[in-house]
């Protein structure tokens, strides 16, 4: 029997009986409590904008500290994430949190692709925890998770629309991460245009089929507030450090030639929404959302692209044992395959190697003929020329020793003359 038939019969068959007494199994959630105060909590935070929109700065003000960063030029080349992570400290709570923010977003003029950083960081965070899960000895609850729980998103206080951009980012985004959109600087413009801004954001975002995250109505604590929180979405606030005295207390405020903007009063702007949303109410609902809605969603895609699946060809229910037994005989298989195609191809190659070095040493034993008649020419050329050489040497010899001859009978004669001559002169005296 399968173990999902035993689970499913033992659901079926629990009773609800009565205790008799004290058992101690209702200190269960202050023992999860403990544990988890203890681990510590980490939150991820993206914060997608153009620069110059504050995002920084709500940072800032969102967790009342002041986070290390340069401020952002308009010279990028291109788009770029800066990831910072800080440990805070509140009450007996600790909190990991991981600022991310993009670096010249907006400030291209072909922003075509300015998203696509964006959702490769965010794939990569799940990529390395999926390598995590997958690990024979793994290490979860000592892991820093670096997954996104929160995209904020900032849009410009035109007054007017979205920018396509916007809708675009938005839209490759959605199914990645929880996007809460938010009016930056939202004092920039009046309160009757902010209204319509909203209505106008909204409409938009419906229309384009753009999938913003709403806060959770299912819990009846915090039903009704997260109901009257969707309605106000997107949120417009205003940040800033700086603090102002206002009547008898010191207040963040940004101080105008016209008036001061108290950034904590509600009529003013949404901060203060923003932050009992984004952290007080739900803060552990959007690191479920991210673990259970869009991790699942790029795990389960990945195992897929992997072959991995849960049921075979006839929808009856298939484990993993046996998906890794297919798909190891299937590589293996595809294995031998190459294996022979690469052996083929060796053989292939030595026979062209082979028949490339014959008809090599084909030419060099045609040029070697070729050279060795020449050489055998030249040879006979300089043994002819060498036998014409001796026949002029002899010949030349021949006539040196007959004129050699006739110069000594020569001289000869005319000796003899000579003596007649004298002995004649002789005689006469």
């Amino acid at each position: 029997m399968a173990a999902t038939d035993i689970a499913r019969q033992v659901g079926e068959g629990c009773r609800t009986i009565p205790l008799a007494g004290h058992v101690g199994f209702d200190s269960l959630p202050d023992q999860l409590v403990n544990k988890s105060v203890s681990q510590g909590f980490c939150f991820n935070i993206l914060c997608v904008g153009e620069t110059g929109l504050g995002k920084s700065t709500l940072m800032d003000t969102l967790f009342n500290t002041k986070f290390e960063g340069e401020p952002a030029t308009h010279t990028q080349p291109g788009v770029q994430l800066r990831s910072n992570t800080y440990d805070l400290q509140e009450s007996n709570v600790g909190l990991k949190l991981t600022i991310v923010s993009t670096v010249g977003f907006g400030d291209q003029i072909n922003k075509e692709d300015s998203y696509k950083p964006i959702v490769e960081f965010i794939d990569a965070q799940f990529e390395a925890y999926l390598q995590e899960e997958l690990k024979i000895r793994r290490v979860l609850h000592t892991y820093h998770d670096s997954r996104i729980h929160a995209c904020l998103y900032f849009i410009a206080p035109t007054g007017h629309s979205l920018k396509s951009l916007d809708l675009v980012t938005m839209k490759k985004l959605d199914s990645k991460v929880n996007i809460i959109p938010i009016i930056a600087k939202s004092d920039a413009i009046s309160k009757s245009e902010l209204t319509k801004f909203k209505i106008k954001i909204t409409s938009e975002l419906v229309s384009n089929g753009v999938q913003i995250y709403q806060f959770p109505t299912d819990d009846e604590s915090v039903a009704e507030i997260n109901g009257t929180m969707n309605a106000h979405l997107p949120f417009a606030v205003i940040g800033s450090t700086e603090e102002l005295k206002i009547g008898n207390k010191m207040m963040k405020a940004r101080q105008y030639p016209w008036g001061t903007v108290q950034v904590e009063n509600e009529a003013h702007c949404d901060f203060v929404k923003l932050r009992e949303m984004l952290i007080r109410v739900n803060m552990e609902d959007l690191r479920e959302q991210t673990h259970s809605r869009h991790y699942e969603l790029y795990r389960r895609c990945k195992l897929e692209e992997m072959g991995f699946k849960d049921t075979d060809p006839d929808s009856k229910p298939f484990s993993l044992q046996e998906t890794y037994e297919a798909k190891r005989n299937e590589f293996l298989g595809e294995l031998q395959k190459k294996e022979e195609e690469m052996r083929q191809m060796f053989v292939q190659r030595v026979k062209e190697k082979e028949a490339e070095l014959k008809e090599a040493e084909k030419e060099l034993h045609e040029k070697f003929d070729r050279l060795k008649k020449l050489h055998q020419d030249e040879k006979k050329k300089l043994e002819d020329k060498k036998k014409s050489l001796d026949d002029e040497v002899n010949a030349f010899k021949q006539r040196k020793t007959a004129a050699e001859l006739l110069q000594s009978q020569g001289s000869q004669a005319g000796g003899s003359q000579t003596l007649k001559r004298d002995k004649e002169k002789k005689n006469f005296f």
